[in-house]
């Protein structure tokens, strides 16, 4: 298993991966267009898990700057998700793993994500992973 930066060719499989988690179908040339808008912005960190050619995961973090205190920026991690059969591999581990990585290079103090959470398994995966559940609260708002 690879962890690499995604291409233009990853998008159709990264569609598939996200309808196994929000069973929804996405748009692919819309998403290549996005894709190619992210790509080019520094602070979208874009990456893929890939076996055999095969794309098994997926996460982005976004580096946000602060406007308080030192002013020191912290990576915001977003789309998070595992082919279904892939999981309890290591994948997700891999994928922070390298996003953890990133975010110290770019000088980021902290990550921070929101899951729903009544996801017990991701809840399970992050605390893992050194978050803190009870630390803060997190709210969602769709518009």
């Amino acid at each position: 298993m690879t962890i690499r930066n995604m291409k233009t060719s990853d998008i159709h499989a990264l569609s598939k991966l996200y309808y196994q988690f929000w069973s929804e179908e996405s748009d692919i040339q819309k998403m290549k267009g996005k894709f190619a808008k992210l790509q080019s912005d520094r602070a979208y960190i874009l990456l893929c898990a890939v076996e055999d050619d095969k794309l098994i995961g997926s996460a982005m973090g976004i580096i946000c700057e602060e406007l308080y205190g030192d002013c020191e920026p912290f990576l915001l991690l977003e789309n998070m998700v595992v082919d279904n059969d892939y999981r309890q591999k290591g994948i997700g581990r891999a994928l922070f793993a390298e996003l953890e990585m990133r975010a110290k290079a770019n000088d980021c103090t902290q990550i921070i994500l929101v899951t729903e959470a009544d996801r017990e398994d991701a809840c399970g995966f992050y605390e893992s992973m050194d978050f803190h559940k009870t630390a803060h609260r997190g709210f969602k708002k769709k518009l």
